[in-house]
């Protein structure tokens, strides 16, 4: 089968094509034909040798695929041949065929091509289990959203509206982008290069503080947004672009009963993405099928051009998500 991989760490230019045989299901495993696959920052941090894939995991990147089921591994239930699914992978959805654990598949949302479906997996995956889960987001709270033009700062935007009615703020760098945060469902959106935003920020939460912050810049930003938080308020790191240290109150962090927390979901096992996917076909699957919910695709390439998407992202001019077609496409 066709795949890009990373030939070293490096810009875009160390993505090539290559050969490898296609892969077998294991048990638990369906195999799928990849018809569109979503690039992430993930993708990014790997191809610059800054995040490896978990112990076991292909070298392949790629952590959203949309496409059809062509085999079925032992032990699989209630995924049958030919059934178009999303998925969020382990890795290897940069391939014309990618093994990924049944459990972590979904049905397209009605009415969805694949292009759109595969903006979704690991977007929603990951706006659902932190703000959701471990950021305990609860109705009629505050929340901050670090990068709001992302594709998880989108559905975190919308999953906060139109599931817990809460008040949503974001931030990005460019009017455009802010623009694009209120028309997702943001109250307000607020420039993070202004020095002042924090205190944008409390004027456009009512003076007051916000309850929980998404975040995925880490470094000098921790400490602005515990100084943020409401009394309970959580702050959930999804990655440390900014830096990997930071330099915490703990005291005022003890006092005022905050949570500060991160996570990573690639290594996770299956059955915890699995309960994840179960809740996202409930919840989110109707507001998707209604179109309450919206996904922005703000690029397609070809499979060939895989590193163009990635000088796309490297350059931060997207908004909402890139996709690419499968090679068979």
């Amino acid at each position: 089968m066709r795949v890009i991989e990373i030939a070293e760490p490096g810009g875009p230019e160390v993505l090539r094509l290559a050969e490898r045989p296609r892969p077998v299901p294991g048990p638990g495993e369906v195999v799928v034909e990849v018809a569109a696959i979503g690039v992430n920052r993930p993708d990014i941090q790997q191809r610059r040798g800054l995040y490896p894939p978990p112990p076991g995991a292909t070298d392949l990147p790629g952590l959203d695929i949309a496409g059809t089921v062509v085999e079925v591994g032992p032990g699989v239930d209630g995924t049958a041949v030919g059934v178009a699914v999303c998925a969020l992978t382990n890795g290897g959805g940069y391939a014309q065929y990618c093994a990924v654990p049944a459990v972590q598949t979904m049905p397209l949302p009605r009415g969805f091509d694949m292009v759109h479906a595969a903006a979704l997996p690991e977007a929603l995956f990951t706006a659902w289990n932190n703000i959701v889960w471990l950021g305990r987001l609860a109705p009629g709270e505050t929340l901050l959203v670090q990068g709001g033009t992302s594709g998880v700062g989108l559905m975190a935007i919308q999953i906060a509206r139109l599931l817990f009615d809460a008040r949503v703020i974001a931030t990005a760098g460019s009017a455009q982008k802010r623009e694009i945060c209120q028309e997702f469902g943001a109250h307000a959106a607020v420039d993070y290069r202004d020095p002042a935003w924090p205190e944008c920020v409390r004027e456009a939460a009512g003076g007051g503080g916000v309850d929980l912050v998404l975040d995925a810049q880490a470094g000098p930003t921790v400490q602005q947004h515990l100084d943020l938080l409401n009394y309970d308020g959580r702050v959930v790191l999804i990655a440390s672009h900014q830096a990997p240290m930071a330099e915490v109150d703990t005291r005022n962090l003890v006092r005022r009963r905050l949570t500060l927390t991160g996570s990573t979901l690639r290594p996770r096992e299956p059955a915890y993405k699995g309960r994840l996917a179960c809740e996202l076909v409930a919840k989110v699957w109707p507001l998707l099928e209604s179109g309450a919910m919206r996904v922005a695709v703000c690029a397609t390439f070809p499979f060939t051009e895989m590193p163009a998407a990635h000088r796309l992202l490297d350059e931060n001019l997207q908004i909402g998500k890139v996709v690419v077609h499968g090679p068979s496409a």
